[in-house]
C-alpha cells in the first residue's frame, strides 16, 4: 500500500461520504436549486485565495526543480479556466459583487480556509502536499462517478467537467506520486502529522458539502405526520 493510499484508507468512512455525498447525485441530475448552487459556489469561490497561497508554499518547499514546475503549472489553470468559470456561474446565478468578494462565511468554509491558512504559514513540504491532495483527490473522486451525458446547464456540467478531465487526472495522479515520495522518507512522527491532516481536511470537505447537501425530509418538516 502506498503511503496516500494509506492516508486515504484511514480517513474513511468520511472519504467515501464526500465522494457520494447527495449533493453529487444532484449534481450529476442537473437538479441541484439554483439558490443551493449560488450558496455553494460563492463559499467554494472564498478557497481560491487560500489555494493559491498553499501552491505557492508548495512551490516555495518543494525539494527539486521539476516538483516546483509542476506545482507552479496548476497555479494556471486555478487563475485562467477555473475562475473564468466562477464568473460565468455568478453572473448566470445573479450574484451580487458583495457576495463574490466577502460574504459571510459558512463554518465549513471557515474552517478549512483556516486549515488552509496555517498549513501555508507553518506546516512542511509533506503537509502542505497533504492538504492540496484531500483538495484535489477528493474532487476527482466524485466527478469520475460522473454520468455520460451531462446535465444541461453549463453551471453544473462545466464544473464536473472542471474536475473529471485528463489534465486534472494527470495532476491528481502526480500529487499522489509526490506524497508518496515524500512519505518514503518521512519518520513516524511526521507520517501521523500528514495523516491527522488528512483526516482533518476530509472532515472540512465533508462538512462543506453537508452544508450545501439536500436537506432529509425530517429537517425539511414534510414528512409524514406524527401523533
Amino acid at each position: 500500500m502506498t503511503f496516500s493510499e494509506w492516508l486515504r484508507e484511514r480517513s474513511e468512512p468520511a472519504w467515501t461520504k464526500v465522494v457520494e455525498h447527495r449533493f453529487v447525485d444532484e449534481l450529476f441530475a442537473g437538479c441541484v436549486p439554483a439558490e443551493r448552487m449560488r450558496s455553494y459556489l460563492v463559499q467554494d469561490y472564498q478557497f481560491v485565495d487560500g489555494f493559491l497561497a498553499l501552491l505557492g508554499a508548495a512551490v516555495a518547499r518543494a525539494d527539486r526543480y521539476t516538483s516546483r514546475l509542476a506545482v507552479a503549472g496548476s497555479i494556471g489553470v486555478v487563475t485562467s479556466e477555473e475562475n473564468t468559470y466562477f464568473q460565468r456561474a455568478f453572473d448566470e446565478l445573479d450574484v451580487p459583487e458583495s457576495d463574490r468578494t466577502a460574504p459571510v462565511l459558512d463554518p465549513a468554509t471557515a474552517e478549512f480556509r483556516e486549515l488552509m491558512a496555517d498549513t501555508t504559514d507553518k506546516g512542511s513540504y509533506a503537509d502542505v502536499l497533504t492538504v492540496l491532495l484531500v483538495a484535489e483527490w477528493t474532487y476527482l473522486d466524485w466527478a469520475s462517478r460522473a454520468p455520460d451525458s451531462p446535465p444541461p446547464n453549463f453551471v453544473h456540467a462545466e464544473w464536473i467537467a472542471l474536475h473529471a478531465n485528463p489534465e486534472f487526472r494527470h495532476w491528481v495522479d502526480w500529487l499522489r506520486a509526490e506524497v508518496d515520495r515524500i512519505g518514503e522518507g518521512l519518520d513516524e512522527r511526521e507520517r501521523a502529522r500528514c495523516l491527522r491532516l488528512f483526516q482533518h481536511a476530509t472532515r472540512c470537505e465533508l462538512d462543506f458539502f453537508d452544508a450545501h447537501g439536500p436537506v432529509p425530509p425530517d429537517v425539511r418538516g414534510d414528512g409524514p405526520d406524527e401523533g
